[in-house]
């Protein structure tokens, strides 16, 4: 799991507190959710769902990751994704599994510059739960994209009736260890060697 580089000036408290009109909207056909965003360095990005033709998009985007960012996402080294990765990661049923991209659009050429997604879990003991884990490549770290992701995502999982997001994190992670730990949510940590795990609440209430 990859980071935001550093926290963002909005805090994501205020930004997840309640769904947003665009978030309402976007529940009928969450394939169709396209959110515009201004990074605070003045960048216009655009959050968007996950579509099949961004195969190469995406493929693109893993070859500008640096190998720490990869490190971090995947827990190891790759130098590509398969066909069947790039499959996985773009077939998405925006039910059991939600994901979005950022991107940027210069002169008509859409960039993915970083993603975020929650898969829930498929045990029926632990349905109301999901995993959720966020890439964003290197030159736009410090700009909240991160935190911007995990907002639009809290507030789709909660209209969604899932009461908790789950993730693995490497304790030298910190960036996206402060995402989480500023994220405004209630929100529990275990340790096991290197890796941290942990738990947030959606629904407001103590871990």
């Amino acid at each position: 799991m990859t980071d935001d580089a550093k926290r963002t000036h909005h805090r994501l408290s205020t930004s997840v507190s309640a769904p947003s009109s665009s978030t309402q909207a976007a529940e009928i056909n969450l394939q169709d959710f396209a959110v515009p965003h201004v990074l605070p360095n003045g960048t216009s990005i655009l959050i968007r769902a996950v579509r099949p033709e961004d195969k190469e998009r995406l493929r693109a985007a893993f070859g500008e990751l640096g190998r720490t960012s990869i490190y971090t996402r995947f827990f190891g080294y790759k130098k590509g994704l398969t066909e069947a990765e790039l499959e996985q990661a773009t077939n998405v049923d925006f039910d059991r599994v939600v994901a979005l991209w950022a991107t940027t659009d210069s002169g008509g050429t859409e960039t993915i510059i970083g993603g975020g997604r929650y898969v829930r879990n498929a045990e029926p003991a632990s349905r109301s739960a999901a995993e959720v884990a966020f890439t964003v490549e290197e030159d736009y770290h410090g700009q909240g994209i991160a935190s911007c992701l995990l907002g639009h995502l809290v507030r789709i999982a909660r209209s969604r009736g899932l009461l908790q997001f789950e993730a693995d994190v490497l304790a030298t992670n910190r960036p996206m260890l402060a995402v989480f730990a500023h994220s405004g949510l209630p929100m529990q940590q275990q340790s096991a060697r290197d890796v941290i795990h942990i738990t947030l609440s959606l629904d407001g209430q103590q871990l």
